[in-house]
């Protein structure tokens, strides 16, 4: 196509300079001998030095029209590499977006399993009352002792305890149980206040402070007061929280 076009520019440009040649011919008047080495053929006025210089002209034009369509030729192929690249740029975002739906369906799966999240101890008021109540009640029942009955403080650790505290409130009340009858010891405990760390469905740790008085009654009353604070690790067992474990702080 630009070759063509070129041809016909070219021809119109041929057509006039013949033209504007045949007018000054003609308007030109009679031409002198013409001198020695000159041919007769050749129009008067004109040099073969130009006509080379149209020519070269011409030709130039036509080459410049050339790379002018040469430079045009590539810019019309590049929207075909753009669309080369639109899916490639497709598969990278469904990549990152895979990545992130991953990444956020772990995340949610660890704050499911981060047992603060599963802590109702704060939104569950009335369970958390149930708990404070009743372990309240065990604790006063499991660490008071009267010499005088002392089947009741066994009663009690059967009713309320469970797990390894059995064996941690025998080992805790091992000497008062030695010297009860001796001194005629009478344990009282008192829960002061409690409050609720964890409450996980039927798992729950609380803090417990409480008073304790302890009275000798053998040879002269003698009572000696002390404050306690510890805490307890509970389940529940049908309608009853138990305690599992003791854990007290040193001193």
């Amino acid at each position: 196509m630009s070759t063509t076009r070129h041809l016909v520019n070219r021809q119109r440009r041929l057509a006039t300079v013949a033209a504007e040649r045949a007018t000054a011919t003609a308007a030109a008047p009679p031409s002198k001998p013409a001198p020695p080495g000159t041919s007769r053929d050749e129009p008067a006025g004109t040099t073969i030095g130009e006509d080379t210089t149209v020519e070269e002209t011409v030709t130039d034009d036509a080459d410049t029209v050339e790379e002018e369509g040469e430079e045009e030729a590539p810019r019309r192929k590049r929207p075909p590499r753009v669309r080369l690249r639109l899916p490639a740029v497709l598969c990278a975002l469904t990549v990152l977006l895979g990545a992130f739906a991953a990444w956020a369906f772990g995340s949610a799966a660890s704050l499911r399993d981060d047992p603060a999240r599963r802590n109702t101890a704060l939104t569950d008021i009335g369970r958390t009352s149930e708990l404070k109540g009743q372990i309240s009640e065990a604790v006063g029942a499991v660490f008071s002792y009267n010499y005088a009955s002392p089947a009741k403080s066994e009663q009690a650790v059967k009713s309320y305890l469970v797990g390894k505290a059995v064996q941690q409130h025998a080992d805790m009340l091992a000497q008062v149980r030695a010297q009860g009858q001796k001194q005629k010891l009478v344990l009282t405990t008192t829960v002061t206040d409690s409050g609720v760390e964890l409450l996980d469905g039927d798992r729950a740790r609380l803090l417990i402070f409480a008073d304790q008085s302890n009275t000798r009654t053998g040879t002269s009353d003698e009572t000696t007061y002390a404050a306690a604070m510890f805490a307890v690790d509970a389940v529940r067992r049908g309608d009853t929280w138990r305690i599992s474990g003791i854990d007290t702080y040193p001193r």
